[in-house]
């Protein structure tokens, strides 16, 4: 076994025994990975109470060579994830930012970019600096297109012909992307998708900044929200378990 050094999300903690823990995290040199941590729970140890949901942490740990646990030997805290202010979709959306990290990654496959991606988005929630649902729905849009999973908006998904026109799009939940009118007939779980819509999920998906200049109004933020839930569900093969708590993007919620 060789110990390895690595900058890590925390995503999940289960109790193993009255004083180890084992934990799930999404680390920027390895991936996703998952390890028992010996004296976790203790108040004093090697982990200093560092591996808390949605912490960052400089890890140690043990690789093992078959399906066995790693080991994780140590660990300091970076940075503790708070929610900015009262409103609890900060809240709620860092740990469906945990959830979409631990469905959507599969185990010592690193993604870089996805690591900084949601740093980045735990900062924005912490900080409050913008509409709590709007800065999940640029993670989800952004991950999906990171990981290969984002559905085709311009062309048709099903024969690649250029959708055009001032008319609703045909969105294919299960088949990945909107739909011409050749290819909708006999096609299940199909949405109807506004142009601005369309408009928005591209804009949020693309690099750069330029997604946080606007927000949407409170019909198209419904649309958004519907469609990207419907479609992260399609996607997994269930309701992530926090769907039921995020906010409308660019809606406040009430407090």
């Amino acid at each position: 076994m060789s110990a390895e050094k690595a900058e890590a999300l925390v995503l999940r903690v289960i109790e193993f025994s009255e004083t180890s823990a084992v934990v799930t995290l999404f680390t920027r040199e390895f991936g996703k990975i998952s390890g028992l941590a010996k004296g976790a729970r203790r108040p004093k140890g090697p982990f200093e109470s560092a591996l808390d949901l949605l912490s960052r942490v400089r890890l140690v740990f043990l690789r093992k060579t078959s399906d066995a646990l790693d080991l994780l030997t140590e660990a300091k805290l970076e940075r503790r994830f708070r929610a900015g202010g009262s409103d609890l979709s900060y809240l709620y959306g860092g740990y469906y930012v945990a959830e979409l990290l631990n469905e959507l990654t599969h185990d010592g496959d690193p993604h870089p970019e996805l690591f900084d991606l949601a740093v980045d988005t735990l900062e924005h929630l912490r900080t409050a600096s913008l509409p709590a649902g709007l800065t999940v729905l640029r993670f989800e849009l952004t991950a999906l297109r990171m990981l290969g999973h984002l559905p085709s908006l311009r062309e048709c998904v099903e024969c690649g012909k250029a959708i055009t026109g001032d008319r609703r799009k045909a969105f294919g939940l299960a088949s990945g992307g909107v739909l011409c009118e050749v290819c909708r007939p006999g096609k299940r779980h199909v949405a109807s998708l506004s142009n601005d819509a369309v408009d928005w999920l591209e804009r949020l998906a693309s690099p750069g900044e330029g997604w946080s200049s606007q927000v949407p109004e409170r019909r198209q933020a419904g649309e958004l929200r519907g469609v990207v839930s419907q479609y992260i569900a399609h996607l997994l093969g269930h309701k992530p378990k926090m769907h039921e708590y995020l906010g409308l993007p660019g809606v406040a919620a009430s407090k």
